[in-house]
């Protein structure tokens, strides 16, 4: 397929501190003993894609991630990492490297998904409608445990909550809102739709962060809109408003040649109710091809912004809280293991050969130990991935975790629905519940700490 990709893999997140540090960008972090950036790399790699553009928040980032691919895909992909300013967002990105950008139609996809959609399938569909933006939707994930995980982690995901109008045959994007929105348009497409009631509105769907550009109008569009910052937010919406702008035309509602931003907003059910009209024609954007009088328009006139709607049975989530990065770990080594590419025991669990067990020591099902790890007598773990080389003493109990490389826990200790980053160090009998740890973080004997976020200065 002739197109350019592009993986948006962020830099130092600050939504995910203290799991990400100066020396693990978000890209880093690990899933299941792996990068969460490999995943999308091998998800491009199975689909033949194999040319890309790694684009990376911060120099200091951009050098780590840079190392790791070069490392652990030599002979096998050909990227170019691209260093960007931080705090630019995703459009931004897109803007910065604009120079790197030949391909009649762009690949974007977020370095943070994990999912089994073959970017194969959203390109397809955006060359069959000749789209401007084609968006891959998937079904909202469901977060994990209600006693695991800190009400701030469910405030952020509650800014990733859509609502997406789409045509009948469920091809054409129509409406989208998000985070802020939500509430106001709700309310004026219930108004709207009793009336008519002509378009699909879903609340059920999450922009996956893939999305298929016709490279063109996306230049187009972030050379014109220089204040637009993120491709979720500010482009796709503004290329769904344009599109509809453009249809209203064709029924005689009067509009400027580009649009006006504030007049579609201040006069909603104008453009709503005459969007939803439009909606019930068997081809909604037939309209499109001839204008009222049955000439065809120019082309400058016209797009298409369609959708690829992931099946239900299909794995789509993005780790960018600290509840995703432990719901992606539970699920990779759980139910959507087949995305892990580890092999299980019969027991259900992955034990790396050169990990030692020591006696009376259980290991549960949905668990993984990773390579030179020890445990000592009478520990027991559940639904948790421990890293590499990590010393854990007697009588352990851990618990819906994640506990990554070269940490020590003494004994006694009670790990439960928490994140412990590397090279932590806990002392005897120290107990843990629904709490992130640093990287390097020491933790003193006999404490006990609920919903805290433990971690040094950065200096």
């Amino acid at each position: 397929m002739d197109f350019q990709v592009v993986v948006l893999a962020g830099g130092f997140s600050k939504t995910l501190v203290p799991l990400v540090s100066k020396e693990v960008p978000k890209a880093l972090l690990p899933v299941a003993n792996r990068p969460v950036l490999s995943y999308v790399l091998e998800l491009l790699e199975q689909n033949n894609l194999k040319d890309l553009i790694v684009v990376v928040e911060s120099e200091s980032a951009a050098l780590l991630i840079g190392g790791w691919i070069s490392s652990a895909y030599v002979d096998r992909l050909h990227v170019e990492v691209a260093a960007v300013p931080e705090e630019i967002g995703t459009a931004g990105a897109l803007r910065a490297i604009d120079h790197h950008l030949t391909a009649s139609d762009i690949l974007v996809v977020s370095g943070d998904l994990v999912c089994d959609v073959p970017p194969g399938a959203v390109a397809a569909t955006h060359r069959r409608h000749d789209a401007v933006v084609t968006t891959m939707l998937c079904s909202n994930p469901v977060s994990g445990s209600t006693e695991s995980g800190s009400s701030g982690g469910k405030d952020k995901a509650k800014k990733h909550y859509n609502i997406i109008g789409l045509d009948p045959t469920k091809q054409f994007l129509l409406h989208v809102a998000s985070g802020v929105e939500v509430e106001k348009d709700v309310r004026v497409q219930k108004s709207i739709l009793r009336e008519v009631g002509q378009m699909d509105i879903r609340a059920d769907l999450m922009d996956a962060h893939m999305y298929a550009f016709k490279r063109s109008v996306l230049q187009e569009v972030l050379n014109q809109k220089e204040a637009f910052q993120s491709l979720r937010r500010d482009v796709l919406p503004y290329l769904v408003r344009s599109q509809l702008r453009s249809e209203l035309l064709l029924n005689g509602v009067q509009s400027e040649e580009n649009g006006n931003d504030k007049d579609a907003s201040q006069n909603p059910k104008i453009v709503l109710s005459q969007l939803l009209a439009n909606a019930s024609t068997p081809s909604f954007h037939e309209l499109h091809a001839l204008g009222p009088n049955g000439f065809s328009l120019s082309p400058r006139k016209t797009h298409k912004c369609c959708v690829y709607i992931a099946s239900k049975s299909n794995y789509c989530v993005r780790l960018n809280t600290i509840q995703a990065f432990s719901d992606i770990n539970r699920d990779v080594i759980g139910d959507a293991s087949h995305i892990s590419g580890y092999s299980f025991s019969a027991q259900n669990n992955i034990i790396d050969p050169s990990a030692v067990l020591g006696s009376k020591t259980t290991v549960g099902p949905q668990c993984m130990l990773g390579e030179g790890s020890q445990m000592g007598d009478k520990c027991s773990v559940k639904k948790s991935v421990i890293g590499r080389h990590c010393r854990i003493g007697s009588n352990v109990k851990i618990v819906n975790s994640i506990v990554m490389n070269h940490v020590t826990i003494g004994d006694g200790c009670s790990i439960q629905g928490s994140v412990v980053c590397s090279n932590v160090q806990l002392l005897e009998r120290v107990v843990l519940k629904d709490c992130q740890v640093g990287a390097g973080f020491v933790v003193t004997a006999g404490s006990e700490h609920k919903g805290e976020s433990l971690a040094k200065k950065e200096k």
